[in-house]
Formats: structure tokens, sequence, C-alpha cells
């Protein structure tokens, strides 16, 4: 009667934690709402990674051609893909970087403890995504007098983007910053004869690219916040439930 009692009891403390174990099983190690949350937390991390990753190769694969098309860009004939027009490392080095861009926003505004609260709507995001488009297509497809017009209008197309849709000090540092590091490794990359620009007017390259670059940084950070803002929910749903 007392072993049949000391189970019971056994059962009844840990029947809401543990599954009813057959005979010559061994119970596992139970897990706890602190492992969930960090498997849910690797999971969102990499769902947003791929996400992150897949629209940074689209948006390559667009972008680029109209570049191409206008001959602003050269690739040397034998690395052209014949669909996209672009040679084959351009979408997946900008997916890359998308997504590294898109995950490093939101982890500096946890460190730095300041959320970004500012137009935090998807609807804000897709309109920053069109902006970054639009100024892209005018760095191709828009004649102006000279580079030094072209590239103070796309300077302020660009700062009014990133006042438009983020206004983070964070957020135009981290531009500013990652805007420079691409335009030093595109220049590396011009200088060994990987592609060209026409009429470059910058060193290797046209002066215009570092607004592009910190337009694309701006955007993908957006994109980046975004995607972590539902993680944020399910972290706060988590820790009011336990």
């Amino acid at each position: 009667m007392s072993p049949t009692l000391t189970a019971m009891s056994n059962s009844a403390v840990t029947g809401g934690h543990q599954e009813w174990l057959g005979p010559g099983q061994t119970p596992g190690p139970s897990r706890g709402p602190y492992i969930s949350v960090i498997t849910n937390r690797t999971t969102n991390l990499l769902i947003r990674g791929a996400m992150l990753f897949s629209v940074g190769v689209f948006l390559a694969l667009v972008l680029n051609l109209l570049q191409v098309q206008r001959n602003v860009t050269l690739f040397p004939p034998d690395v052209i893909s014949s669909i996209f027009s672009s040679a084959w490392w351009v979408p997946p080095c900008c997916g890359t970087a998308s997504a590294g861009i898109g995950l490093l926003y939101p982890f500096i505004d946890r460190r730095l403890g300041e959320p970004h609260k500012f137009k935090r709507e998807w609807s804000s995001v897709m309109r920053c995504v069109a902006v970054f488009v639009g100024i892209n297509h005018a760095s191709a497809k828009v004649d102006f007098a000279n580079n030094v017009q072209l590239s103070l209008t796309l300077a302020a197309l660009s700062i009014g983007l990133w006042w438009t849709f983020d206004r983070s000090r964070s957020g135009f540092g981290m531009g500013v910053s990652i805007a420079l590091l691409a335009t030093l490794a595109t220049q590396v990359l011009v200088y060994n004869g990987v592609f060209q620009y026409t009429s470059p007017d910058f060193l290797y390259i046209r002066s215009w690219l570092p607004c592009i670059f910190f337009a694309g940084v701006i955007t993908m950070g957006n994109i980046g916040r975004q995607l972590a803002l539902y993680e944020y929910k399910f972290i706060q749903e988590k820790s009011h439930q336990d």
C-alpha cells in the first residue's frame, strides 16, 4: 500500500510536466520555459535570416539588372548570366549582407536599450522599399548635367529616406559605417578587375554609390526590425504566461 501511495504522490507532483512513462522507460530531462524560449529564439533567428536573405537576393537581381541595362555596371562576358544579366556571385553576396544587416539592427537596438518604435508597421516598410528602389532607379535612368548634381541629389534622397522611415541615431551610424565599408569593398573588387563602372569619378567607382549603399542599409534594417518585432511579442507573451 505504501509504495502505491508514494507512486501516486510523485505522479501528482510531476503530472503537469511529464508524460506517462511505460515499463522500462526512464524519464528524460524536462524542457523548462528557459530552454523553450532559447529554442524559439534560435528558430526565429534562422527564419528571419532566411527571409532577409531572400529579400536581398531579389532586390539584387532587380536593381543590378537596371544598372547593367543602362551600362552603368559592366561585368566580363564570361560571368554574365543570360537570365538576370548579373554575375552569379552578386545575388548571394547581397543576400548574405542583407541578412547580416537585418539581424544586426534589432540586436544593436537591444544592446543600446533603445527599442525602435518609429513607424513600426509593414505599410511603412513597404514604402521604404519602394523609395529605395526609386533611388536606385534614379541613379541609373535619370540624366543630370554632371555627376556632382546626381550625387548630391541621391545623398539628399538617402538622408530623406532615413529621416522618413528611421530617425534613429544608431540606424544612421550603422548606415554610414556599413556604406563606407561596402564602398571600400567595391573599390577593391573594381581595382582587381572583377567588374567595372562606366565613367568612374570617385577613384574606380561612381561617386553616388555610397548613397545607394546607405539607403539599402536603412531599408534592410527596417525590414529586420519589423521581423524581429514578432519575436519580441512572443517573448513578452511567454514571460507573462510563466
